[in-house]
């Protein structure tokens, strides 16, 4: 088991690495994949499809509107028109609700919309983040606040953890654990701040608000895992898919990154001057 989790990281890292230095319509195309093959994952454990069926008209326009959306960020940089978007999802789902009625259940749209929402929308702030200036740079503090903040929080958890940090959801996670994770994402930060990011951002303190950015997406990304268990508890599976040998589904591997690409977006943009 370990030696496929180890192969299947070292894939992980060198396409993670093609496709952010490629950047553009390439990465751009490589976020649809994982965000249709994730969806997927996730209708299924949630239960939008029946059991016997292989797909439904409510996943349909789900995978067309994820289709409509990215090319919608891709080309237009305005907001309001990726809002707009979400609203044509929402109303194509309706339409299939109401016309179709009683073959779908309420729940089924609902859950088909929050599925849309999931992993697709929040999987774009990494290409959003890599459109910033000097976003080739930033991007990695989403990987920084995501992995290394689940690497410290388990070598932490192994050496001091005692006092459980959500004991019904995750048993084995601790306190001590997220604390270190915490820590260790931000002194990371800190550190690719020093060595990469103030060489390409001038008179800022740069090093300091990367640990920052850092530290905060490695608490939110301790959310994103927990919250994929929860689904997962709900649903009594143990993973959402078998594409990554020793890691599971797309949504297993990348439920912290999905919390964490927001945050580091957003956070970047309000404390980082870009002249």
């Amino acid at each position: 088991m370990f030696g496929k989790r180890l192969m299947s990281s070292v894939v992980l890292v060198v396409l993670a690495l093609f496709l952010l230095l490629t950047g553009g319509g390439i990465l751009a195309l490589g976020m649809l994949i994982l965000s249709l093959i994730a969806f997927r994952e996730l209708t299924k454990a949630c239960g939008v499809i029946d059991a016997g069926q292989k797909n439904n008209a409510l996943e349909g326009v789900g995978y067309g509107g994820i289709i409509l959306y990215y090319l919608v960020v891709y080309g237009i940089k305005d907001p309001i028109y990726w809002m707009g978007m979400l609203a044509v999802i929402f109303l194509g789902l309706m339409f299939v609700y109401v016309f179709s009625f009683p073959k779908f259940r309420a729940e089924q749209v609902m859950t088909t919309f929050f599925c849309a929402f999931y992993a697709p929308v929040l999987f774009t702030f990494i290409f959003l983040t890599r459109n910033l200036p000097n976003g080739i740079y930033m991007v990695w503090m989403i990987f920084i606040s995501s992995w290394i903040c689940d690497t410290c929080a388990y070598l932490s958890g192994m050496a001091i953890g005692k006092h459980k940090l959500a004991p019904v959801l995750s048993p084995k996670k601790s306190i001590e654990g997220a604390v270190g994770g915490v820590v260790g994402a931000g002194l990371v930060g800190a550190l690719f701040g020093w060595l990469v990011l103030e060489r390409v951002f001038a008179d800022q303190n740069i090093t300091w608000i990367a640990a920052v950015i850092c530290a905060a997406g490695a608490v939110i990304s301790q959310v994103g895992d927990l919250a994929a268990s929860g689904i997962k508890r709900n649903h009594n599976i143990k993973d959402y898919g078998k594409l990554i040998p020793g890691h599971g589904g797309i949504m297993d591997r990348f439920d912290s990154v999905l919390f964490t690409a927001p945050i580091i977006y957003y956070l970047a943009i309000l404390l980082i001057r870009f002249d």
